[in-house]
């Protein structure tokens, strides 16, 4: 049995919390009896739930594995990830889902939630063993050819046709290929003075008006990956004024950063640590998602956790790999653009941050309110610390982040996965 004293729920009133066989089993105050935490006034959360992340396992444990992935989500206050599929394997089959899904419970830091692919090695010519997955122990919901797009439309019909039967979602990647052949960073003003080659708003806002108009034909669920622009928003919101079933997340680092970064920047231009997919937009476009997320047409917050080893990263632009970490930094990043400019309050962010991200990924004992019963998915989180952001201190076997040096607020103080701590005082267990 633990009590934990002094926490805020949802940063409202003092409250201690008493965890017994892996729920809360009280709140109130003055309980005592156990083991017995500090909270410090921490603001208490519903468990974090990242529908976007990847591990790299198998195939590329040189960037991350299942076990330094999953200790790096329990440190940003996760308590269940999805597992993307573009690892070497792909995970299209039930076997290499499994795989994953079994490592993630022998670590035990977080639950692993494979993403099945939607086509065969990711290559968009054939449907996956989306049903084998489905049924397979790793129980597989969320399907996704993340890092490329659905492009051919018959083969996007084919798939959302095909959830249907087992209550899926297909995670879009929404870039049409042939207007980013080649594509560097944002296409702009910024693009044409840097000499790289653009990427328009426009490919993603394509693919993602197609898609939507393809969910409503059939009747499926449709969830758009990391969106990006003020454009994907306005299609977005006129989608869900349809009341079609369609969702959709977007990351920390497009509600925090610009592509004039990639140009005037403390690391000076052309730093790879700001080639992203999709790229940094505009200042116009962050506002746009910031706004959107705050009113509901941006569901959910998801990481898109991208770790590659220093040497894909820190090598010549046009050569360098795509992604950020973001595990770690994910809920300061969101209280700097969302909660300190009054977008969002904490009950806001357990929304964007668990439950919905819990409800679409169709988790159960995830993303549940904090009271009386629920299982103890738990993040406690200062929103009054302020941290330096040190690379060399992620519990990520990466260190690709745009915010190394940057003093970002708040810390997560502890995780609770179903009661038992998996980190404390800021510290894995």
């Amino acid at each position: 049995m633990i009590v934990v004293k002094n926490v805020r729920i949802l940063g409202g009133e003092p409250a201690d919390l008493r965890i017994d066989q892996g729920v809360i089993a009280e709140i109130g105050q003055g309980l005592s009896g156990g083991e017995e935490i500090d909270g410090g006034g921490a603001v208490a959360l519903p468990g974090l739930v990242d529908l976007h992340t990847h591990l790299r396992e198998p195939g590329r444990e040189d960037a991350e594995t299942v076990q330094t992935g999953t200790r790096s989500a329990a440190r940003g206050g996760y308590t269940a990830v999805h597992a993307m599929a573009n690892t070497s394997p792909v995970a299209d089959t039930a076997g290499v889902v499994e795989q994953v899904w079994r490592l993630g419970r022998e670590f035990g830091h977080c639950d692993v939630h494979p993403v099945g692919a939607v086509t065969v090695g990711l290559e968009g010519r054939q449907l996956a063993e989306l049903g084998a997955m489905a049924d397979s122990a790793a129980r597989v919901r969320v399907f996704s050819d993340d890092g490329r797009c659905v492009d051919d439309a018959v083969l996007m019909r084919r798939a959302l046709e095909y959830v249907k039967a087992f209550d899926g979602v297909v995670a879009q990647h929404a870039q049409e290929p042939r207007l980013t052949q080649g594509a560097q960073m944002n296409e702009g003003v910024v693009s044409g003075r840097l000499g790289l080659t653009g990427w328009p708003a426009v490919a993603e806002e394509a693919i993602i008006a197609r898609d939507c108009l393809l969910a409503a034909h059939v009747g499926s669920r449709l969830h758009v990956c990391h969106v990006s622009t003020a454009g994907s928003v306005e299609i977005l919101r006129w989608a869900k004024s349809k009341g079609w079933d369609v969702t959709a997340e977007v990351t920390p680092h497009h509600l925090l950063l610009t592509d004039d970064l990639v140009e005037d920047s403390p690391v000076g231009a052309y730093n790879p640590i700001y080639k992203v997919n999709p790229p940094l937009r505009t200042r116009a476009d962050v506002e746009a998602l910031r706004a959107a997320l705050a009113d509901g047409t941006i569901d959910i917050v998801a990481t898109d956790h991208a770790p590659h080893p220093v040497e894909d990263k820190e090598t010549e632009w046009s050569a360098a790999a795509m992604g950020m970490v973001g595990l770690e930094t994910a809920l300061s990043v969101v209280q700097e653009s969302m909660v300190e400019t009054g977008l969002l309050d904490w009950a806001g962010v357990a929304q964007r941050m668990s439950v919905v991200p819990a409800r679409i990924g169709r988790l159960t004992g995830q993303g549940q309110p904090l009271e009386e019963g629920a299982p103890a998915n738990i993040t406690l989180y200062d929103p009054s610390a302020r941290t330096l952001v040190d690379p060399s201190a992620f519990a990520s076997k990466s260190r690709n982040t745009p915010y190394e040096g940057m003093t970002l607020p708040g810390r997560v103080v502890a995780t609770f996965l179903r009661g038992r701590p998996t980190v404390l005082e800021g510290k894995l267990v």
